[in-house]
């Protein structure tokens, strides 16, 4: 890789330096590697614009200085002919001081002061917060301006909306003047830390660690993990054991780990993955299995959320549903009827949903779920909003049962699964003909993005062949429902058949 010879700084580059050294030089130094698409970082990066262009509505008159179309000298020089003529306000104004630059959400005058608001799409105030804005409190205060006070600019996700956006009671204003302070005094022995950093010929070599997630999930992941196997110490489930612990130690490989240090299902997990062992408890799966009945629905929602309410009786980072599939059967082992449905984009689909729901599912059915903490939030949501369709919603959350129950007791166990008992694990292990292997859509992320991706294309053959590929994997996800209960039907009957014989 080529050596940049930049030691410049922003205070998103001071952020990743203060996260991991590493990633600040590979940030400089990009490596020839190809990283994995990010389209759930493009979309969190597009909302939070969105969020801070609303937030400037919370001092309105401001006037912009714009990042597309000017320069760097230009965005400074602007700002500075911003602040003589006496502006009140200014949006994302422009500074640079020791060769760091800065943009300010929002810059309110206060007397001969200013005001720092800084916007964030979060719903309170983190620490990687506070020492953003305390990068821009040392940056203006080295070109000469005097800050009165600071403020973190955050959503409430109390808010209620009804009609067109309230942004007084959208957002939350929350002075941190004091904690921006107590992080001043340190902040000239952290940028030329940084600056060295920025100056090393290699890149610097400090091991990965819980720094890799906190408090971002770092770009360069794919590239500083890439020495670290398929199956690893980091594949471990639950809490238990420290991984990073082993790491240091230099175990990386399940036929590394000493087994005594491990708590029962880790060691389960280890042991059965190394010598290939699958177990079933089958009083365990047959208890399961007594607890459901027929008519039997096969059900998945889909939802999204956003930052900022899309729609009337709904809050800041509300999961709404916009897709579910159901997969029905009359009978057991008896052929599945298929219904579905998908929201247009850009209208509220919660009423429609619920009444074809309702039609679909029949009132005495059970209702299969793959999680169903999920689907009777959800439900239970609906149920609040339409008082007229509450009791038959009832009806159909009372009759919930939850197919990951056998497999997070650990009932039925396949090596494979290694631990998990999400369904993209289990599927491959109980039903390897069955794959979500090739799908444009493969998992829920995915499909709210998607939705999102929805909303910004015009009709035409594109926004169809997303709706197709939605239509897909919900409907695969309900279909995987139906193949793992036949094969958990099947295993109960030959493991009471083996003990019989």
């Amino acid at each position: 890789m080529r050596k940049s010879t930049s030691s410049g700084l922003s205070k998103s580059l001071i952020l990743k330096g203060l996260q991991c050294p590493r990633a600040l030089w590979l940030t400089r130094n990009p490596p020839e590697f190809d990283f994995p698409p990010q389209p759930e970082r493009d979309a969190k990066f597009r909302a939070g614009t969105e969020v801070g262009q609303l937030a400037q509505q919370l001092f309105p008159g401001g006037i912009e200085v714009p990042y597309e179309g000017l320069t760097v000298p230009a965005q400074l020089a602007r700002t500075r002919e911003l602040i003589d003529q006496g502006a009140p306000v200014i949006y994302e104004a422009s500074f640079s001081f020791s060769a760091i630059f800065v943009k300010v959400d929002i810059l309110v005058r206060d007397g001969d002061s200013w005001q720092i608001h800084e916007v964030k799409m979060g719903t309170s105030v983190k620490d990687v917060n506070l020492d953003y804005v305390a990068v821009q409190h040392y940056v203006l205060t080295g070109c000469g301006l005097s800050i009165s006070r600071s403020f973190l600019v955050h959503i409430d996700n109390s808010y209620l909306r009804q009609g067109e956006i309230d942004v007084q009671q959208l957002f939350h204003s929350e002075e941190i003047s004091a904690k921006v302070a107590a992080r001043q005094q340190g902040m000239p022995e952290i940028v030329n830390h940084l600056r060295e950093t920025l100056r090393e010929n290699n890149e610097p070599r400090n091991s990965i660690g819980p720094w890799c997630n906190d408090p971002y999930e770092c770009d360069f992941i794919p590239w500083c993990w890439r020495h670290i196997p398929e199956q690893s110490i980091f594949d471990l489930s639950g809490r238990g054991i420290d991984k990073f612990a082993l790491y240091r130690r230099g175990i990386l490989h399940y036929d590394e780990i000493p087994l005594d240090e491990l708590n029962t299902k880790q060691r389960q997990q280890v042991e059965a993955l190394l010598n290939h062992e699958d177990s079933v408890n089958l009083s365990g799966l047959e208890d399961f299995l007594a607890e459901l009945w027929y008519p039997l629905c096969h059900l998945d929602f889909e939802t999204f959320s956003a930052p900022i309410p899309p729609f009337d009786d709904t809050r800041p980072y509300q999961q709404i549903p916009f897709q579910f599939s159901i997969h029905r059967q009359s009978v057991a082992g008896g052929c599945a009827e298929h219904f579905e449905f998908l929201a247009a984009p850009h209208v509220d689909p919660r009423r429609e949903l619920a009444e074809q729901l309702l039609a679909a599912i029949p009132a005495d059915a059970c209702v299969l779920t793959y999680n169903q903490a999920f689907e009777k939030r959800v439900l239970t949501d609906l149920a609040e909003l339409f008082p007229d369709l509450a009791a038959e919603l009832t009806r159909r959350i009372e009759n919930i049962r939850d197919l990951m129950v056998p497999f997070r007791r650990r009932d039925v166990y396949r090596w494979q699964m290694n631990g998990s008992y999400s369904i993209k694990k289990v599927l491959p292990a109980l039903v390897p003909d069955l794959s979500y292997a090739g799908m444009t859509v493969a998992d829920g992320n995915a499909a709210m993005a998607a939705y999102h991706e929805m909303c910004s294309l015009e009709v035409g053959e594109v926004l169809e062949k997303l709706r197709t590929d939605l239509l897909a994997y919900c409907r695969m996800d309900t279909l995987a429902m139906v193949r793992i209960l036949e094969e958990l039907q099947r295993l109960a009957a030959e493991e009471k058949a083996a003990g019989e014989g």
